[in-house]
């Protein structure tokens, strides 16, 4: 069973919506292509919809199944990231992920227990590590990344000097199975060539009755903001974050919608971080998934004018979501109170 949580502009209020694994074809479209305001949706042999719901349909934005994603590969995240990583924590955070919405999006992670044993997967220059730590005493957690720049970051960080902090790969963990009492990844998955095995790795480092969070944007539905999403990084949709918890072998799987307070739930330009999925190991050992060889070997030579014009691309498409909050922000002082924007 899933849940998915919704507090977005189409619903202001907290719903859920739960599925069973025996979806029909029109349960699947309208998982896919509704969001429901106010009460329960249950999927089995027949479709069931409780009289006192109300439902808003927002067809999702087709997409091919390959995307040329220009920084959706280690090397070129690698490099994104030796650059960015000078000015993340005062230019990047501020319009995309702030104090506020790490403390929303880490609340379904359970941290309740000083003592639980963290892993903070793509942990970056840990800001994200540093909700971790209000709850997990910073001992008890390791972060990891595979931009030794933005660790350094974390480094310098004082409430993050007793974590443990290494290079790591999020699609091959270098951590024991039935390791972690919680797995928590932010703003890293889009940078995964390929995500189903980032979150069975997630599985398998879990310990029985842990928990994963992973925290990640979503896809835009405005023409404009789609393009430019699918020529830079992934953007996965609600669903398809869904479906790799439940493949991985997930149990009471949800999704929480977060965003600055500024967009007022506005979701149609993408979110980079738009929501936090969580799931609960259920049995111990590794993900009942079997998947086949690494999509990208990162051993493999590159040709250096290819891996620039597509560096240059990734870039370029980057800028638009670097003007997109100011762009909302400017929208949210002007628009009076009460009215869309």
């Amino acid at each position: 069973m899933a849940s998915l949580m919704l507090n977005g502009a189409q619903n202001p209020k907290l719903i859920s919506v739960i599925a069973s694994h025996e979806l029909g074809s029109g349960g699947l479209y309208f998982y896919n292509n509704c969001f429901l305001k106010k009460g329960v949706l249950s999927y089995g042999s027949n479709l069931r919809v409780r009289k006192n719901m109300s439902v808003t349909c927002s067809i999702s934005a087709s997409r091919p199944a390959s995307q040329p994603r220009f920084i959706q590969h280690k090397k070129e995240a690698f490099w994104f990231y030796r650059f960015l990583s000078i000015v993340y924590d005062h230019i990047i955070n501020p319009g995309h992920w702030t104090e506020d919405m790490r403390d929303e999006a880490l609340e379904p992670a359970d941290l309740y227990d000083r003592n639980m044993r963290v892993v903070d997967v793509g942990g970056g220059t840990g800001f994200t590590t540093l909700g971790i730590v209000k709850h997990v005493d910073a001992k008890n957690v390791t972060i990891l990344d595979q931009s030794p720049h933005q660790l350094a970051k974390a480094k310098q960080k004082e409430p993050l000097k007793e974590c443990r902090i290494i290079e790591g790969d999020a699609e091959d963990l270098p951590f024991p199975t039935d390791y972690a009492d919680r797995y928590v990844s932010a703003g890293s998955i889009e940078y995964w060539p390929d995500p189903q095995r980032g979150i069975k790795e997630a599985y398998r480092v879990l310990k029985i009755g842990g928990k994963a969070c992973i925290i990640g944007p979503v896809y835009p539905t405005f023409w404009l903001s789609r393009f430019f999403a699918d020529v830079w990084m992934l953007f996965p949709k609600e669903e398809e974050y869904i479906e790799w918890f439940k493949k991985a072998g997930f149990k009471d799987v949800k999704l929480k919608r977060i965003g600055p307070k500024w967009y007022r739930g506005v979701r149609r330009h993408g979110l980079i971080m738009g929501c936090s999925v969580t799931g609960v190991k259920p049995l111990s050992g590794d993900s009942p998934l079997k998947l086949g060889p690494k999509v990208e070997d990162v051993k493999k030579s590159v040709n250096p004018f290819v891996f620039l014009y597509r560096f240059i691309l990734g870039v370029i498409a980057s800028t638009y979501y670097v003007l997109v909050p100011i762009y909302m922000w400017i929208k949210d002082k002007i628009v009076p109170r009460g009215l869309p924007i």
